[in-house]
């Protein structure tokens, strides 16, 4: 089987938050998808198209673009783990269990990563043989499908990133259903104070007052700093 290692890598960096410095190499990383040829024609000007989106826009747009498009909503998440577990309690074991995956290829997260964040996945991926790799990507193909199909959804060009893991994992990239859910901003926001009388509380004297539950920020960003790794390794 053919090597794709640098095409995943590749695919990584492009997936990745588009800051100044990954905005310098993209005619690099254009190049090197190309050398490769682990995609087919049609996809890899797909993603010449998208290379030149990059450049060619504002870089304040295309920072902006990026962060509405893959942190503001839980279909475009690139956190793998969301799309599976969501908030629930099965998360964390499968967080740990997923870094261990890595360290024992002798991979280490670095400082502030997580371990399902689509980016991550891809670079340990790279460092796989080729049948492993592929293996390692079919099973996570039905997540990468509903990733792919969002993003058709928003009629968002990084698409084609998405239906190019789908071809190196030998599946084909289709849309499925994608249920609507609100934007993970709206989905966490602290629900305001003594708001016991509005429509998200009491209607009336007297009612049952519900409880909201929302994620606390700051523990989740001390349960990330517990799970990473102060090691150099795979990074986005």
């Amino acid at each position: 089987m053919k090597n794709f290692a640098r095409t995943l890598r590749v695919l990584s960096h492009l997936l990745s938050y588009p800051d100044a410095e990954l905005r310098a190499h993209l005619p690099e990383l254009r190049a090197a998808l190309h050398a490769e040829r682990a995609l087919g024609a049609s996809r890899l000007a797909e993603i010449d198209a998208l290379i030149e989106r990059l450049q060619r826009r504002r870089p304040l747009d295309v920072e902006a673009e990026h962060v509405e498009l893959f942190d503001r909503g839980r279909g475009t998440a690139l956190h793998l783990f969301e799309h599976v577990h969501g908030d629930s309690r099965e998360r964390g074991p499968a967080m740990v269990d997923l870094c261990k995956t890595y360290e024992s290829a002798g991979l280490y997260l670095a400082p502030g990563e997580l371990p399902d964040h689509l980016c991550v996945v891809l670079q340990y991926a790279s460092t796989q043989p080729p049948a492993q790799a592929r293996a390692f990507l079919g099973e996570v193909a039905h997540i990468l499908q509903l990733i792919f199909s969002a993003l058709l959804r928003r009629e968002a060009a990084h698409a084609c990133l998405l239906a190019a893991l789908l071809d190196l994992a030998g599946e084909k990239a289709q849309a499925v259903s994608v249920p609507a859910e609100p934007g993970l901003d709206e989905s966490w926001a602290e629900p305001a104070a003594f708001d016991g009388c509005s429509t998200q509380g009491q209607a009336r004297p007297g009612q049952p007052q519900p409880i909201q539950i929302v994620r606390n920020p700051a523990l989740a960003a001390g349960a990330s700093r517990a799970a990473a790794q102060p090691a150099p390794g795979v990074s986005a």
